[in-house]
């Protein structure tokens, strides 16, 4: 299985960063992707990601850090780009919801990754809250320059989901899914998305799957986790968990590694 959205860098993981790893190993999850929120991030995860076999690593600056992005930090990005570890920009796009820095800051830094994903021909990694109209606005002019884009941790209306997948996103979905409160919505809307555009991912250190059997003390997310946010999306598609993992490896290596199948 494949964890397309792991905070790795979290102060959360200092402690047993390498035991977190191994956890999710044992439990069947054997490639991840490590989201950088800013840059300085990025040059952090890239020697973690050395560490570790199946970890790749995304470059970029989120939205909530947009105020914190500098005009030395495209180049910086293109440099991380070059490593064979990092294969997408990202995590990159618009948080309305808490507006952590300027929107106008946040249109104009998202805007220009997405311009630096075109230049390198990179994957991006999209992030996006409460701002569906001035995001697409931004993207739509850009997707046919793009190899790819991935919208994570989708948790929206269905009139969403249908606008992203009419514009060709791939869509990540979290243990949100797993939420009987507030993922109701969400868990109707699942069995919509083709499997050929889907991932699925934890947010770890975030996101704790609220039906988990048996919950940690600490409250605290895993990409160990992960195989029960697989499950409880094959239930709900109606479908094999063997076949979602399968396709959802192929998604993975077609859009992250540039792997591409005659099937």
């Amino acid at each position: 299985m494949i964890d397309i959205a792991l905070n790795l860098a979290s102060s959360q993981f200092d402690s047993d960063r390498a035991d977190v790893v191994e956890r999710a190993s044992q439990a069947g999850v054997t490639q991840f992707l490590l989201l950088a929120s800013e840059v300085n991030e990025a040059e952090q995860l890239v020697p973690m990601a050395e560490s570790f076999s199946g970890a790749y690593v995304t470059a970029g600056c989120h939205p909530h850090q947009a105020s914190t992005f500098q005009t030395g930090d495209r180049q910086r990005i293109a440099q991380l780009c070059a490593h064979r570890k990092v294969v997408a920009v990202g995590e990159c796009g618009l948080d309305y919801n808490r507006n952590y820095s300027d929107p106008s800051v946040q249109r104009d830094v998202f805007a220009q990754q997405l311009d630096i994903a075109i230049e390198l021909q990179k994957p991006v990694l999209l992030h996006e809250r409460d701002a569906e109209d001035d995001f697409m606005d931004i993207l739509a002019p850009r997707l046919a320059e793009l190899p790819a884009a991935v919208l994570h941790c989708f948790t929206g209306s269905a009139g969403s989901l249908t606008r992203y997948l009419d514009a060709g996103l791939y869509i990540g979905i979290t243990g949100w899914i797993c939420d009987e409160r507030r993922g109701l919505g969400l868990r109707k809307l699942v069995p919509q998305i083709p499997a050929s555009r889907l991932f699925l991912e934890t947010d770890a250190p975030y996101l704790l799957p609220r039906d988990l059997p048996q919950k940690p003390k600490n409250r605290r997310n895993e990409p160990g986790y992960l195989p029960h946010i697989y499950q409880t999306v094959a239930t709900l598609r109606g479908e094999p968990l063997e076949p979602l993992i399968a396709q959802i490896q192929t998604n993975f290596q077609q859009v992250f590694l540039n792997e591409i199948f005659s099937n």
